[in-house]
């Protein structure tokens, strides 16, 4: 008799359309592995990526503001969330694998540092090697999950996190749906989350962008995955021309007016130096550092392995870390 995957693979062929990645068609895994005898290998790489500690982690990592006083403003794991949802819908819509789509989505910001984008600068002029997101969240799951085992993902799974930013040539459809999603997701939610902190209201977001997506954050995410489900025809993953360049307006207005606006980037110059400390302490006293990174040390030296845990901390243990090491406890004399 078949079990629940072997039906799921056969299904899978008439789902998963001509330029989407069939489960049974995977490249396969770092390490070879039995196979399960429910869930196909795109279905167990989603599980694995949802149970790993650095996934849980993302709740407390900055997506744009640095402590955010409110509970509606997106993190890293919000973001994360929203991004895997638009994935799914479009992979579905273009007949691509959905578990695909949804595993790289899920993993795509696992290596992102703490503090948003300006730990990831302040980590890439620190560490000599340079630093960057996509590949160490490709890191993360291949080497620093499972106290070092990794989490052993599928080819198709580890290169759509790896290329999620910059894309290329080789890319399965997925991935390109997860890069594209992931980039209309963000613009759209920081947006959103920029009127919320008063950045500037929704009467002053420019008139091409409202007359071009939409007035609001549904509105706009809907008009730009109609439009590009509509578009993306013979394996092609695209928008019209007119609806990329609302985009990239959308996405330049954002960069020149929001990601450098001085409230979103008021605490940054404080990143680094709290980033720098941290590096220097942990690269002159591996010691200090968790058992699980012991291995790395070994390998790869301790400069590699401080960068390690460090991008893997919150926002939170960050602060708290520093603090331990460099500002001293109130004490009192009895």
């Amino acid at each position: 008799m078949s079990c629940p995957r072997e039906e799921r693979e056969v299904l899978e062929r008439i789902l998963v359309g001509p330029y989407g990645v069939r489960a049974e068609d995977s490249a396969g895994r770092l390490h070879p592995e039995e196979e399960c005898s429910i869930r196909t290998c795109f279905q167990r790489d989603v599980d694995r990526i949802t149970h790993a500690k650095s996934f849980r982690r993302l709740k407390h990592k900055t997506q744009v503001f640095l402590q955010p006083e409110g509970d509606h403003y997106r993190t890293r794991l919000t973001h994360t969330l929203e991004v895997t949802r638009l994935a799914r819908t479009v992979a579905r819509a273009l007949r691509l694998n959905e578990d695909l789509a949804e595993a790289a989505a899920l993993g795509h910001d696992l290596g992102h540092t703490p503090f948003g984008h300006a730990g990831e600068r302040a980590l890439a002029r620190i560490y000599p090697g340079g630093f960057k997101h996509y590949e160490q969240s490709l890191r993360v799951v291949d080497i620093l999950e499972r106290d070092g085992q990794g989490l052993n993902l599928c080819y198709e799974t580890r290169m759509g996190i790896l290329h999620h930013t910059v894309g290329a040539p080789d890319d399965t459809r997925e991935a390109t749906v997860v890069r594209l999603c992931d980039r209309i997701a963000y613009i759209n939610h920081d947006l959103d989350d920029s009127i919320r902190a008063g950045l500037l209201t929704a009467g002053e977001v420019p008139e091409r962008i409202r007359r071009g997506c939409g007035e609001r954050n549904s509105e706009r995410i809907n008009s730009f995955l109609t439009d590009l489900i509509a578009n993306s025809t013979d394996g092609e993953i695209r928008m019209s021309d007119e609806m990329q360049a609302t985009f990239d307006f959308f996405h330049g207005f954002m960069y020149s007016d929001i990601y450098t606006n001085p409230v979103a980037k008021g605490e940054e110059s404080k990143v680094e130096g709290i980033l720098s400390v941290l590096y220097e302490h942990y690269a002159a006293h591996p010691e200090a550092l968790p058992e699980d990174f012991r291995g790395v040390v070994e390998r790869e030296g301790r400069e590699r392995a401080a960068v390690d845990y460090i991008s893997g901390m919150t926002d939170s243990y960050a602060m708290e870390k520093f603090g331990e090491l460099y500002i001293p406890f109130a004490w009192t004399v009895k």
